[in-house]
């Protein structure tokens, strides 16, 4: 069984779109639009990866490397790829598979660096946690005010009604919840620095900072900078906060035209 997939735009060059956690293809649809209004030539194909939207019930391994082969495994061969947050790593993890279309990887506000023993300090394992204390839903309102009751943002809970669907006994989960902590603590483990610290003459891996986002730490930074020397690696600053889409679609839409493939 494949992954779901969804595609955007009509231009004969493709790219492809992978979520962050806890989200689906549907959360990209827009900010697919206006980057195929911008770049006519290209379609952009979106996916729900492993364990989330139309692909909840795609069974395990609940891996990053294993949403990178469910990728690989599509009938499509991207020349750009973009992910974002947990996508970031699922499209690092692909581009080290070196596909022969693949000339360019975008990874939105994620960094290469594992974080062992900081999941409990992430806001998306404390989104987790507060999910699965929360009782069946009738209404989507009501999802937003137990999460803002629970100190998360209006924004983030408002983002989160979209990952419910109506079925006959109420509002679910577009998404496996135990799967997404498997996955999220895969993501939390893995380190990919060395996809970025190889070189590859024929292959552009543009990473995007979230000013506004808690990710960049001193030591990531200096990383990159350590990187800079490298006309591989690019590493540009958006003003926006890690939901990069929502927060500051125009201005990353943008920033990609600028720096897309000729």
């Amino acid at each position: 069984m494949s992954i779901a997939t969804e595609v955007i735009g009509s231009g004969a060059r493709v790219a492809l779109i992978c979520h962050g956690i806890l989200g689906s293809r549907r959360n990209w649809r827009s900010f697919a639009r206006g980057l195929t209004a911008a770049l006519p030539g290209w379609r952009v194909v979106l996916v729900d990866l492993r364990g989330h939207g139309d692909s909840s019930e795609l069974g395990p391994p609940y891996t990053v490397a294993q949403c990178a082969a469910d990728v690989a495994a599509l009938s499509v061969d991207p020349e750009v790829i973009i992910g974002h947050s947990f996508g970031g790593k699922v499209v690092l993890s692909y581009t080290a598979q070196l596909p022969a279309a693949l000339q360019q990887t975008w990874v939105l506000d994620a960094i290469p660096s594992p974080t062992p023993g900081d999941e409990d300090a992430q806001e998306v394992s404390r989104v987790i946690a507060a999910l699965r204390a929360i009782p069946p839903l009738q209404r989507r309102t009501d999802l937003v005010g137990i999460l803002t009751g629970k100190g998360f943002s209006e924004t983030l809970a408002r983002w989160m009604t979209t990952n419910l669907q109506r079925t006959p006994d109420g509002l679910r989960w577009r998404f496996d919840l135990s799967a997404i902590a498997a996955l999220i603590a895969d993501y939390f483990a893995l380190d990919l620095w060395d996809v970025l610290e190889t070189p590859t003459s024929d292959l552009e891996i543009h990473v995007v900072r979230a000013l506004r986002s808690d990710r960049w730490t001193p030591d990531v930074l200096e990383r990159f900078d350590d990187l800079s020397l490298s006309s591989d690696v690019t590493l540009h600053e958006l003003d926006a906060g890690h939901w990069v889409h929502v927060d500051n679609p125009a201005g990353l839409i943008e920033m990609m035209v600028e720096n897309w493939l000729a």
